[in-house]
């Protein structure tokens, strides 16, 4: 904003230098007086667009956007000199962190612009009403310089508009980076050519690996379907085989049944003819012992 402001004075300067000597020739009454006062005008034209007076005009600790607007653009002067210090830098990975911080700085301090704006739109304390409308132009202007912060990534379009009461526009701004543009800053080295060959080689070596693993899926997704359709095919043969299975074995059951039915009929007519035999030897021996002992 301060930037804008100087290039508002040095355009009315120009100016005013450039009336002078027709001024002169116009009317040599013109005095030194009349020239300050012209300036002082035009200084106070273009007082509303001065931050720093703003800063100290708004004295009072109640001022959310004066706070707000103070911290972003410290965050904002913090950002540009980390993006000086990386346009510098020589080591590409701590380029590439140096830039990547800076566009989360970026993203952060784009969403605190709503809140800017509305906190602009309120009324306080000490503020004429010019003064409080040339808040939301403060607000276009930080953000386009939040969105002028070189980041690393290829400059494009940029729209502008929208935060405040101020006409759209559209700019396309280069982001010189510090000028890095030369050939040897982007040439590839002996290194990184070998890195590039080494990940290419790995990437092949990957993708062959992956078609492999892919067609051992395939061979076995076709083997599980073929058991699929054989498991399919012998339900029918095991529900078949487990009637026969439970007819056998009702079968047996009642076989054994009969069986034991049959070897307890034959053990009982066996011990009635043991009996018997047991008895008659019994009364051979008695009939024995009694012929002795009578003689």
């Amino acid at each position: 904003m301060e930037e804008l402001a100087s290039s508002f004075l040095e355009r009315e300067k120009r100016l005013l230098l450039f009336s002078l000597p027709t001024a002169k020739r116009a009317s040599s009454a013109m005095s030194v007086i009349d020239i300050l006062t012209r300036v002082d005008a035009i200084c106070k034209k273009y007082d509303k667009y001065d931050v720093d007076k703003h800063k100290e005009s708004n004295v009072s600790g109640d001022d959310a956007f004066a706070r707000l607007y103070a911290s972003i653009e410290t965050d904002i002067d913090d950002a540009i000199e980390k993006s000086e210090n990386s346009s510098k830098e020589k080591n590409r990975a701590a380029v590439v962190a140096t830039n990547a911080e800076i566009r989360r700085t970026k993203a952060r301090l784009l969403e605190e612009i709503p809140k800017l704006q509305r906190l602009a739109q309120k009324k306080v304390k000490g503020l004429s009403i010019e003064e409080l409308a040339t808040r939301s132009d403060l607000v276009v202007a930080l953000s386009e310089r939040i969105e002028a912060i070189p980041d690393g990534t290829a400059p494009g379009a940029k729209q502008t508009g929208g935060w405040g009461t101020s006409a759209s526009r559209m700019e396309i701004k280069v982001d010189s980076s510090g000028g890095r543009f030369e050939s040897e800053y982007f040439q590839q080295t002996e290194e990184s050519n070998q890195f590039r060959q080494e990940f290419e080689m790995r990437k092949i070596k990957q993708d062959q690996g992956l078609d492999a693993i892919a067609e051992g899926l395939d061979t076995l997704k076709n083997m599980a379907h073929d058991l699929n359709e054989e498991v399919d095919r012998q339900v029918p043969l095991i529900d078949e085989i487990d009637t026969k299975v439970d007819r056998a074995t009702s079968d047996l059951k009642n076989t054994n049944v009969r069986l034991k039915d049959t070897v307890t009929k034959l053990r009982s007519s066996r011990n009635f003819c043991v009996d018997i035999i047991l008895l008659c030897i019994i009364l051979g021996i008695a009939a024995y012992l009694y012929n002795v002992l009578k003689k």
